[in-house]
């Protein structure tokens, strides 16, 4: 019982810290600079900022592409789960990813980004965890402040700076949607082109980011 009574009271004591202290290092950075270890010139990006201090319009952007529930669910999308498991039982589509912003912010904060099966417990794990101990504001800015957003880049601030020369305070729609998209797979987009090389995802965003609401007072 002891090795179980202390991971539950490190890990309850871990997450209610970053629930008052800015995430400024994941283990998905860390991951990322031994992988680019060899690579001249590489370093990770970031710059924490609080969401007061980023555009409403990114968050829209964000809950429009990742999210859309994101305000009524408890950390778990349960009406995107049944979708996509209906949709692969009747029309054999292939299983898709449905993680909320609040699973990915456990990921992110909390594992390594594995594909194991380990990492997904620890991933649902922390994702109760940080539904209970958090408030949704609090999730979504440390999701805007670590989620990957390029090569060595981590947060929308860090994005902002580097492909629209402006802070993440002053990015308007277009920019917004653009950085939103790229999400998926930070890697191999670019927020300067996924307009034109990702067009039916960029402008569903852009709709659907039109059609949110700011939803923290």
């Amino acid at each position: 019982m002891l090795i179980p009574t202390l991971f539950l009271l490190l890990s309850v004591s871990w997450v209610v810290l970053y629930r008052w202290v800015p995430v400024t290092w994941t283990p998905l950075m860390l991951k990322r600079s031994v992988q680019n270890s060899g690579v001249e010139g590489y370093r990770n990006v970031r710059t924490w900022v609080d969401i007061e201090d980023i555009s409403p319009v990114m968050v829209r952007a964000v809950i429009a592409s990742e999210d859309g529930r994101f305000m009524e669910h408890h950390g778990f999308d349960l009406q995107e789960l049944k979708k996509m498991r209906l949709e692969h039982e009747t029309k054999g589509k292939k299983i898709r990813g449905c993680s909320t912003i609040s699973q990915q912010v456990a990921k992110n904060c909390f594992t390594f980004c594995g594909r194991s099966w380990w990492r997904k417990a620890f991933e649902a794990y922390y994702t109760v965890l940080i539904e209970l101990f958090w408030t949704k504001e609090r999730i979504m800015e440390v999701y805007l402040n670590i989620a990957e957003t390029g090569k060595g880049l981590f947060g929308v601030e860090a994005a902002s700076q580097e492909f629209f020369g402006r802070s993440a305070a002053k990015l308007n729609t277009h920019q917004a949607v653009s950085i939103a998209c790229v999400l998926p797979n930070p890697l191999r987009r670019n927020p300067k082109t996924v307009s034109q090389t990702n067009r039916s995802k960029y402008q569903v965003t852009y709709r659907r980011t039109e059609q949110t609401s700011f939803p923290f007072k």
